[in-house]
C-alpha cells in the first residue's frame, strides 16, 4: 500500500508539472540574460536628491543580468525628471493621494538617446482620522517607498521585455 501511495504522489507531481510546462508557466526573472544583449553594461544618471530609485534601480538591473559600469562602452539609463506630488483631500477622514511620476530614456556610450523617453507613473492613497493617533509620517514614507520600487521594477521590466520605442532618424532628403 505504501509504495502505491508514492507512486501515485509521483505520477501527481509529474501531472501537474506537466500541466504548468503545457500552459507556459515560467518562473520570472530566472534567465540571467533577460535583459536585451544591447543594454547588458549600463550607467545609471539620476537627479539629485533620488538616492532611494538608485538603489532600486541597481538592485533589479543587476538582478536582471545587467552590469553596471561607467565605463565609456556603457549604455546610460538616464532619469529626465523625478517628481512626487500629494494631493490631501480633507473630511472627516482625512485621504492623501501620492503619486511618483518618473520620466527616463536610454542613451547610448556618446550620450546620443536611442529611446523616446518613457514616463512611468505610481499612485497610492491613504486614509486616516485626525482625532485618532497621528501616523500619517510613518504611512507616507512606507507609501513613498511602496512607490519607488514599484517605479524601478516598471522600468527594468520594460528594459528587460525590450518594450521602449527606438528613436527612429529620419533621412535627410538632398536636392
Amino acid at each position: 500500500m505504501y509504495l502505491g501511495q508514492r507512486v501515485a504522489a509521483i505520477v501527481l507531481t509529474l501531472g501537474l508539472s506537466a500541466g504548468l510546462v503545457g500552459c507556459g508557466f515560467h518562473l520570472k526573472g530566472t534567465n540571467p540574460s533577460s535583459v536585451p544583449v544591447a543594454y547588458s553594461k549600463m550607467n545609471i544618471v539620476l537627479p539629485e536628491n533620488t538616492a532611494s530609485l538608485e538603489e532600486k534601480l541597481s538592485l533589479y538591473l543587476t538582478s536582471a543580468g545587467v552590469k553596471l559600469s561607467n565605463g565609456s562602452d556603457a549604455y546610460t539609463l538616464h532619469v529626465l525628471d523625478y517628481s512626487e506630488r500629494k494631493l490631501e483631500l480633507s473630511g472627516k477622514l482625512r485621504e492623501n493621494i501620492l503619486r511618483l511620476n518618473v520620466t527616463f530614456r536610454i542613451d547610448d556610450a556618446q550620450g546620443t538617446p536611442l529611446t523616446e523617453p518613457r514616463t512611468i507613473m505610481a499612485t497610492r492613497s491613504y486614509q486616516y482620522n485626525d482625532e485618532t493617533v497621528n501616523t500619517e509620517n510613518q504611512e507616507q514614507t512606507y507609501l513613498t517607498e511602496v512607490l519607488i520600487d514599484d517605479v524601478a521594477q516598471q522600468i527594468v521590466r520594460q528594459i528587460s521585455s525590450n518594450r521602449l520605442q527606438q528613436i527612429v532618424v529620419k533621412p535627410t532628403v538632398s536636392e
